[in-house]
């Protein structure tokens, strides 16, 4: 069963271009309506789906050779990635950054509202809550939005060079 799920030789050329097929499609049909992408701690770039989408594929790809890539945690499994030299310190530290952080706003969010949500609040009183919840002063909700923007940015870039291939 473990070949199976973590072939020994990683994944075909055609297992990853359906793969990244797959993602496409995610993207184009799954952010709700007429709101923000970069709002969206889940589905927006460098959110937390971009974050598993590289984690997974790099299990994928190198489990079969690795077996401590073979973790469904997230954080352990890029952890377990850097350490086995299949992504670059500074990749990883910008994956984690960005999935802990966009973690931490959706837990705020459950905090203020008592049920989840993806979104960041757009409403100012709302967004000074969350901000305060994470330790932000009165009046920092802006730098809220924008250390999520910075964290969420950076991990686009990897997920760009590292799950889409570009610089190939």
């Amino acid at each position: 069963m473990e070949g199976l799920r973590y072939p020994p030789a990683g994944l075909t050329r055609a297992q990853l271009l359906e793969i990244r097929r797959l993602k496409a499609r995610m993207e184009t049909e799954r952010m709700p309506r007429g709101s923000d992408p970069r709002g969206n701690t889940k589905l927006g770039p460098g959110g937390l789906s971009d974050v598993e989408w590289v984690v997974q594929l790099i299990q994928l790809q190198h489990a079969g050779r690795h077996p401590e890539l073979r973790t469904p945690y997230t954080m352990a499994a890029l952890h377990a990635a850097e350490v086995a030299g299949l992504v670059a310190a500074e990749d990883a530290q910008a994956l984690a950054d960005a999935w802990v952080f966009a973690s931490r706003i959706r837990n705020a969010i459950m905090l203020l509202r008592g049920r989840a949500s993806d979104t960041i609040p757009t409403d100012t009183r709302d967004l000074s809550a969350i901000a305060q919840i994470l330790g932000y002063g009165k009046g920092e909700s802006s730098l809220l939005v924008e250390d999520h923007r910075r964290r969420a940015r950076l991990a686009r870039q990897v997920m760009d060079r590292l799950f889409w291939g570009s610089g190939d």
